[in-house]
């Protein structure tokens, strides 16, 4: 059964939705967060995945008061991620109440920092972040792309310790037109055991269906939960099953 992950992406202290990564093209949801999280919590939901976009900007954990809110106030797993780029970034993180994180652009440009965190913390704690454009990583907010392959750029993580992969395609966050599978179908034709959380692109319930089929462990929804595509009473089935 599929891993049902709901997103709350911050901004501003506000739980918003971003089209593509643009920041100019943002839509808020609610005022606050933990509004939203106890919402999702209230419906079953075991995981949440917490982006701060606050801090993907500004390249250091900001919104670490409203992840101690929310991880002190429900009993939700969060994964964290958004701008982490230190240590210290990381032991305010796990100290404010994530059970993960999330690393992108830092094992791109500071292999050696994330392969530290991945020894210091456990492979466990530590999840790649994986967000790319036409097949290749994008990094710092989604705002550069590089000349990483998405396919041997996981591999490699996999062989350093990484069990976790969240794999966001960038074109097609946010858009509702649904995932890129064949992404998806490639990545697990190369490493068949890697839990590959797909993310971008969830339209309905079908897109959670073909996933499924396709044996991808995990899928991290957002903008259709909040927009009303997919409605929490046609999850519980997914949820109810992972008790």
């Amino acid at each position: 059964m599929i891993e049902i992950i709901p997103a709350l992406d911050i901004l501003e202290g506000k739980a918003v939705r971003l089209s593509q990564g643009n920041y100019e093209q943002k839509t808020v949801y609610n005022e606050d967060p933990l509004e939203v999280a106890k919402q999702f919590e209230d419906h079953g939901v075991h995981r949440l995945h917490v982006v701060d976009l606050d801090g993907a900007k500004a390249n250091r954990i900001i919104n670490y008061k409203t992840l101690e809110k929310i991880a002190s106030r429900t009993s939700l797993i969060i994964d964290f991620g958004g701008g982490l780029k230190s240590d210290s970034d990381l032991e305010i993180a796990f100290n404010s109440g994530a059970a993960m994180i999330t690393g992108g652009s830092i094992a791109v440009r500071e292999p050696d920092v994330f392969q530290r965190w991945i020894d210091k913390f456990g492979s466990q704690s530590i999840i790649l972040g994986a967000d790319c454009r036409n097949n290749k990583i994008s990094v710092t907010g989604w705002t550069e792309d590089t000349e990483h392959e998405v396919a041997p750029f996981i591999l490699h993580w996999r062989k350093q310790g990484i069990n976790k992969v969240i794999c966001t395609d960038i074109g097609k966050d946010g858009m509702l037109e649904g995932p890129n599978i064949e992404l998806y179908k490639q990545i697990k034709e190369q490493d068949s055991f890697v839990y590959l959380i797909a993310s971008g692109g969830i339209s309905g319930m079908q897109d959670i269906e073909r996933l499924e089929t396709e044996r991808i462990p995990a899928v991290i929804i957002g903008k259709a939960l909040y927009e009303g595509q997919i409605k929490m009473k046609d999850l519980l089935p997914y949820i109810e099953n992972r008790d």
